[in-house]
């Protein structure tokens, strides 16, 4: 694991495979941190990409930023490490509130953008309901902690059927989402509550885009995925069987082959003469 400190917060995060692989930024979800994306670094890696995986601010092993964290700060710290490894451009992928700082980074740092990977997301503004509700799940959080949250989502974060048939994955997925700091899972609650709407962003991309999404996802469930085709009909959509919300916890050899189809078809694999720039 590496750190960095950038724009007020110091960042955790893995640098995986070979520094001239084809760079691909994965993203986690909230409440999470960089070990989601423990099967498919490995997979990537193993095929010769170089994986990126940070913990957002907030998360994981990444120091806190109390209040308010938006979409455009997370996008902003990964631009900036993008920087600090000398990358100039990569495949952006991420699932849930990772899925919208991906859309984040395609919409306000486009040139840094080479393919991107939305697992599991959605890309309207936050209704008025959703609003409140996520300012209240932080307002929850702050006050409890994160232990009952994790115990009433861990259903809908998996398949339910998955809590129970794959047990070490469960016990994983419990134990990131306990870990999680209150403070900056409530600061980026309070901050995805704003994000705006993604739909003119994707509807403009002409890069190769990969679509994923659980069976039986019921936070986004495939229906979100096919509203995010019809915006981007060239892109790929792919349903991952006997998943939820999570497919590349739950199913990562399905995830990973989907993954690995997508850049060796869609996107320039192996090593990319112009994925790097000095480092500054």
């Amino acid at each position: 694991m590496n750190a960095m400190d950038l724009r007020g917060a110091t960042i955790h995060y893995d640098d995986l495979g070979p520094s001239t692989g084809l760079p691909v930024l994965l993203i986690h979800g909230h409440p999470f941190n960089r070990t989601l994306w423990e099967p498919q670094a490995a997979a990537l890696t193993g095929a010769g990409y170089r994986v990126i995986t940070p913990d957002l601010r907030g998360y994981g092993a990444s120091s806190v930023t109390p209040g308010k964290v938006h979409l455009s700060d997370f996008a902003d710290d990964l631009v900036a490490l993008l920087d600090h490894l000398g990358i100039e451009g990569a495949v952006v992928g991420g699932v849930s509130m990772g899925g919208q700082i991906a859309m984040e980074l395609q919409r306000s740092h486009p040139g840094r953008v080479r393919a991107l990977v939305l697992s599991d997301s959605s890309f309207p503004a936050e209704t008025d309901e959703g609003k409140a509700f996520r300012n209240g799940l932080a307002d929850r959080v702050l006050a409890d902690g994160m232990d009952g949250y994790a115990g009433e989502v861990i259903d809908k974060m998996l398949a339910d059927y998955n809590v129970t048939a794959l047990p070490e994955v469960a016990a994983k997925v419990l134990g990131m989402m306990r870990a999680t700091d209150p403070e900056g899972a409530a600061a980026a609650l309070r901050g995805r509550a704003e994000r705006p709407d993604y739909g003119d962003t994707l509807a403009a991309v002409c890069k190769p885009v990969l679509i994923v999404v659980g069976r039986d996802d019921v936070y986004t469930p495939v229906a979100a995925a096919e509203a995010i085709h019809r915006l981007v009909p060239h892109a790929t959509l792919t349903v991952i069987e006997k998943a939820g919300h999570l497919p590349g916890a739950e199913q990562p050899e399905r995830f990973n082959t989907a993954l690995l189809d997508f850049l060796t078809a869609r996107v320039a694999g192996g090593a990319a003469p112009d994925s790097s720039v000095p480092p500054r």
